[in-house]
């Protein structure tokens, strides 16, 4: 296999000499036999010799291995890509709305296991540990073998686990496979954001962002709302078993439709931040069925009802994407046409103030007194910030580390589920001690401290990504 070196001549003059890669022996050969110029000694064997073996492929574009137009992710029609990112978004929905389905299968599990209330609360918990460990090590698996296999072996196991889970022999069985479907699922909630990466660039990322976002922490308040009409109406074992028909069904979707969208696995093939809010989303899933069912003596079902106030927030908080694409827009222009990662962190600013207000709200409105849509209706603005708060984590992070962008969300989904999985624990003391106006008080003073955090990074965090190489 031959190649060429470029060479200025004693003119000034370029031209070329032709070596052999595999044998530089070969190369004088080459050159004695009639190569445009010939091969000297020791100048030019020097030139070969010298050459960086990283950047060798350079020298000829014979050597280059790289993906074309039909090839690339990125080249994907429009609607081929939003099908993808709605599909893993679908598996998102999916793994987190199982994580609060258990919210409502406490008691009859404390009845069928003969066990105390607290410890079915684990189930949540256990969950939402796994999702929190998970990411850990498909993240970075995702960046060797590709988010494809990652998102197949992650439905396959979650199905598998779950079946134990739907089928429970005892208490303990069903904690510890609880824990495994968590750990299953987590692809969904760290690899996503890399392939939301690999699909779209520039301006075109905030909007599939947003939608990835709002899957996995809308899941959670469909979960109670699932669960309190199955657990109404039905056997507490049908929550689980109803979950492995849609885990089913999301696996072969996934196996079908879903491509490839990993660039440097694609090149392989070729050539040969927020801990503390998603803590106070779950430890929702405990404080709603106190302020909705032991205030104001709601049915279990009305108690899944309660929960709609978030989800309706984070729909709103969607439908505001466009006017946030336009100052993205603007904001490109002002900076010669390239959008600095931390304009994404102003939606953030924006979700601060929403969340401790909303908490506020909600803390001095669930007296017996007050009508309970009072509170319910402080749950919409408080979905609509934490929407806006993470949508900016999220996509800061894909677009500051697109390097390493699933990496970079396993890290802090690690954080996240790590709050999450210890707020519930405690969520039930912390309500019967300080009471609901209290223990809800305390939690929008804890957002509270928080809130400066994006005001903060938009002011620093172009200095802190200058001294890491991994950033953009």
């Amino acid at each position: 296999m031959s190649s060429r070196l470029a060479k200025t001549d004693a003119n000034g003059s370029d031209t070329t000499v032709n070596y052999q890669t595999t044998d530089v022996a070969h190369a004088e050969e080459d050159a004695e036999k009639g190569s445009s110029v010939p091969l000297q000694k020791p100048d030019d064997l020097k030139a070969v010799q010298q050459v960086d073996p990283a950047n060798a492929w350079n020298l000829d574009p014979a050597f280059k291995v790289s993906i074309g137009p039909d090839e690339d992710p990125k080249h994907l029609s429009t609607l081929r890509k939003w099908s993808i990112v709605l599909l893993i978004n679908a598996g998102a929905l999916c793994v987190t709305s199982a994580s609060s389905v258990a919210a409502f299968t406490e008691a009859p599990l404390s009845q069928r296991f003969h066990v105390g209330q607290e410890v079915p609360i684990l189930s949540i918990s256990l969950f939402v540990l796994g999702l929190g460990i998970g990411p850990l090590f498909v993240g970075p698996l995702s960046e060797v073998y590709g988010r494809n296999i990652v998102y197949r072996a992650a439905l396959f196991f979650f199905w598998v686990f779950t079946w134990p889970v739907a089928f429970p022999p005892d208490i303990g069985t069903f904690l510890a496979f609880r824990f495994l479907t968590g750990v299953s699922g987590a692809a969904f909630l760290s690899v996503s954001g890399g392939s939301v990466a690999d699909l779209f660039e520039g301006l075109k990322v905030p909007t599939p962002m947003a939608c990835y976002t709002l899957s996995p922490f809308i899941g959670p308040t469909l979960g109670p709302l699932f669960s309190g009409f199955i657990n109404q109406n039905s056997n507490w074992k049908w929550t689980y078993r109803i979950f492995l028909i849609w885990i089913f069904i999301e696996w072969i979707v996934i196996m079908l439709f879903v491509p490839e969208t990993y660039h440097p696995v694609l090149l392989k093939w070729k050539a040969a931040k927020a801990a503390i809010l998603l803590g106070i989303l779950y430890l929702a899933f405990q404080a709603f069925p106190i302020i909705f069912g032991e205030v104001h003596r709601f049915n279990t079902q009305e108690q899944g009802l309660s929960f709609l106030g978030l989800g309706i927030g984070m729909v709103i908080a969607l439908a505001t994407q466009p006017l946030w694409n336009r100052l993205y827009v603007r904001q490109a222009k002002e900076n010669g046409g390239v959008r600095p990662p931390e304009c994404n962190l102003i939606m953030g600013q924006w979700g601060a103030i929403l969340v401790p207000v909303s908490l506020y709200w909600l803390a001095f409105t669930t007296y017996k007194h007050i009508p309970w849509i009072v509170p319910m209706l402080a749950s919409v603005p408080l979905g609509t910030g934490f929407f806006f708060c993470f949508t900016s984590i999220f996509t800061y992070l894909v677009t500051s580390y697109r390097p390493i962008a699933a990496s970079a969300m396993a890290a802090n989904t690690f954080m996240r589920a790590t709050f999450a999985a210890a707020f519930p624990l405690f969520a039930g003391q912390m309500y019967g001690k300080l009471g609901t106006v209290g223990a809800t008080a305390l939690l929008a003073g804890l957002t509270t401290l928080t809130a400066p955090l994006p005001f903060i990074f938009y002011r620093i965090g172009a200095r802190l990504r200058s001294k890491f190489h991994t950033a953009l």
